[in-house]
């Protein structure tokens, strides 16, 4: 991880470093080696959303709308700076869906790109950050893992 620079703290220190919650059920899992398979992803997600939403698709608001656009950035960013290949999991609580994405680099770690200079992309945290309701991360020992949570209703 980079040095923090001063006055900004590292997105790492304000994620929740665990696995996602223990009681996600997992729903589908998407399997992506380049970036050209992100439309499967996308049209897959919202798929397996309105299949296991527990409310109708106008009850979701825009949170499908969220969800494809944080699973898109953090599949992309994992595809682009990750080792492949990239797993996209869509997990579900009582409450909650949970988007869960994993690359095979384990010699990195999440970082806000605030940290990094500003053509270094990175951005899809930020968006993550913004859109879900909670964000984290965790490494197996195979896989570093980021995960997003969205609510399952508006």
């Amino acid at each position: 991880m980079a040095a923090p620079i001063a006055g900004i703290v590292p997105f790492v220190s304000q994620l929740r470093t665990s696995p996602p919650p223990p009681d996600a059920e997992e729903l589908h899992v998407w399997v992506l080696d380049s970036t050209s398979e992100l439309r499967l992803l996308r049209a897959g997600l919202i798929e397996a959303i309105n299949t296991h939403a527990p409310v109708s698709r106008t009850d979701l608001a825009d949170i499908p709308d969220r969800m494809v656009l944080v699973a898109t950035e953090l599949a992309t960013n994992a595809i682009k700076h990750g080792l492949p290949p990239t797993i996209t999991r869509l997990l579900r609580t009582r409450d909650e869906f949970v988007i869960d994405v994993a690359d095979h680099d384990l010699s990195s770690v999440p970082e806000l790109a605030d940290t990094r200079p500003i053509n270094a992309g990175g951005r899809g945290l930020h968006l993550a950050n913004a859109f879900a309701v909670e964000v984290g991360w965790y490494a197996t020992e195979t896989t570093k893992h980021i995960w997003a949570v969205f609510p399952l209703g508006s």
